[in-house]
């Protein structure tokens, strides 16, 4: 596993919310790396060797059920944990195939939820499904968007 905690790769194209979900993952110990859009995390994600991916669901030239199967159809990261962070509903998330991810976190979330979820696909500790709207006090402040 890469740095203290683990190496994450947040895609995401509001720069805000991949800057708040950044600082919460770091002050956790976690080394983030960044990426604008699925094109992007498939142009990186080989260099960068994360321990998760989050990925946002509606996205420019790339969305994230897409970036999703193409991570999936690649030997190299099929088995990479793969979270939808979206504000989109778990229902349009399942409906667009989400049998590609391991787990979906619904904007706005507490950032206290984030961060457990991303512990436990780094840990591999089973399902990490979780619906953001009802949880605990986080650092950062809610992300929405």
């Amino acid at each position: 596993m890469s740095g203290a905690s683990g190496r994450v790769l947040v895609v995401d194209d509001n720069r805000v919310i991949r800057q708040l979900i950044r600082v919460n993952l770091e002050l956790e110990g976690f080394e983030v790396v960044t990426a604008a859009d699925g094109a992007e995390c498939l142009d990186v994600v080989h260099e960068v060797a994360p321990d998760v991916i989050t990925l946002d669901m509606v996205m420019p030239r790339l969305d994230g059920l897409r970036t999703a199967a193409r991570l999936r159809a690649d030997p190299r990261t099929s088995r990479l944990p793969i979270a939808i962070v979206s504000a989109c509903t778990r229902y349009e998330a399942e409906s667009g195939c989400v049998a590609a991810v391991d787990a979906f976190l619904a904007k706005p979330f507490e950032p206290a939820e984030l961060i457990r979820l991303v512990r436990q696909l780094t840990h591999h500790e089973g399902p990490a499904v979780l619906d953001g709207r009802y949880g605990a006090a986080g650092r950062a402040g809610s992300a929405r968007g």
